[in-house]
């Protein structure tokens, strides 16, 4: 599995689990809500500095998310 296609996975499971939308994750992280959606879809790749307004915004860590990704992709082999 692509680890984009993974952190998009990933990204929208703890977004369900927050009980929050595309658009209210987008506006707690100061990003767009369709760049919201292009990630969760895996057509883009967030930046560092993305990825860590994410994992304020979700209440969680940034290493709790790529550990969450990493977990993913092992066991997709």
């Amino acid at each position: 599995m692509d680890p984009l296609v993974s952190f998009g996975r990933v990204l929208r499971q703890l977004r369900k689990e927050a009980g929050l939308t595309q658009e209210q994750l987008a506006l707690a992280a100061g990003i767009e809500r369709n760049y919201v959606s292009l990630i969760e879809r895996g057509v883009n790749q967030p930046a560092l500095k993305v990825i860590f307004k994410l994992a304020e915004a979700l209440g969680t860590t940034p290493s709790k998310i790529l550990l969450l990704v990493e977990a993913e992709l092992k066991d997709a082999n």
